[in-house]
């Protein structure tokens, strides 16, 4: 019952964030690309997660920006950013959100990360506490799967010249409903092959996966599946004292694609139980 809404909800859905302006803001690295919506004292900024874009936000841009300022971020070599000609690393990520906040005058902003994002949402708490307001993690982990040494290999994988077809077939198991695999793969397989690698090598760096306090109100969202384990939601709630965890039922790991309504009233609830408007 619930795929023929999503399908409906995916087709007739209006996306402000097309026709938004496109900023960009450059550092180190190059271009970064983002988009600014709504206004106001409390900034979000929505970070996608590996061989995405800003994109997988469209739903969450009109009931955010009504009540914040909302940033999405393309990361560097996603969408409409620069490549980096260097490794893409969660340094060089949480940099190019620390230039969009800059560039936006924001002082300080409540990350949200999806997926690998939630890696580099919370790489960014780890090098900018003071501009880290709170962080929602979107069914993504705080430790790794598998040995950090191991990412390289898993990498290789992609390293193909067929690594589109590869990455349609992990999509394929992300979500059931049929408009949003096909939404997911053209997203998804534009990101360019180094990039889609590089991303996950990276990944070997430990310093990412390090359990140092996290000492900011955070929501931790995840769709129901094998790997969030009670030992997992155990670490989490060891990381963070007070974490706001929370499992949904019946949903793909897009969760905030699929079920979008509840999705943006969770953040906000969250935004307003912690205090985190201004």
């Amino acid at each position: 019952m619930l795929m023929p809404i999503v399908a409906a909800m995916l087709a007739s859905a209006p996306d402000p964030l097309a026709g938004a302006p496109s900023l960009y803001t450059s550092f180190d690295a190059g271009r970064v690309h983002y988009k600014s919506l709504g206004r106001g004292p409390t900034t979000v900024v929505f970070v996608h997660g590996w061989s995405c874009s800003l994109a997988v936000w469209r739903l969450q841009a009109a009931a955010l920006a009504a009540r914040v300022r909302a940033l999405f971020v393309d990361l560097p070599g996603h969408g409409q950013s620069d490549a980096p000609r260097g490794p893409c690393t969660q340094d060089l990520f949480a940099r190019a959100l620390e230039a969009v906040l800059r560039d936006a005058g924001a002082a300080d902003a409540v990350i949200v990360g999806h997926s690998n994002g939630v890696v580099t949402a919370r790489h960014f708490y780890r090098l900018y506490p003071a501009k880290t307001r709170g962080l929602v993690l979107v069914d993504g982990n705080l430790r790794p799967f598998t040995e950090p040494s191991r990412y390289p290999a898993i990498a290789a994988s992609y390293d193909i010249p067929g690594y589109r077809d590869k990455i349609g077939r992990v999509v394929d198991g992300m979500t059931d409903v049929p408009p949003l695999r096909s939404e997911l793969r053209r997203l998804m397989t534009a990101t360019p092959r180094r990039v889609v690698v590089s991303s996950l090598a990276e990944l070997k760096d430990p310093r990412v996966w390090q359990p140092d306090p996290i000492r900011v109100p955070v929501l931790a969202l995840h769709a129901s599946a094998p790997h969030w384990t009670p030992d997992y939601e155990s670490f989490v709630r060891r990381l963070v004292p007070g974490v706001d965890y929370r499992v949904w039922d019946r949903v793909g790991h897009f969760l905030m694609m699929e079920r979008p309504e509840e999705f943006d009233a969770a953040v906000l609830g969250f935004l307003e139980a912690r205090g985190l408007f201004m």
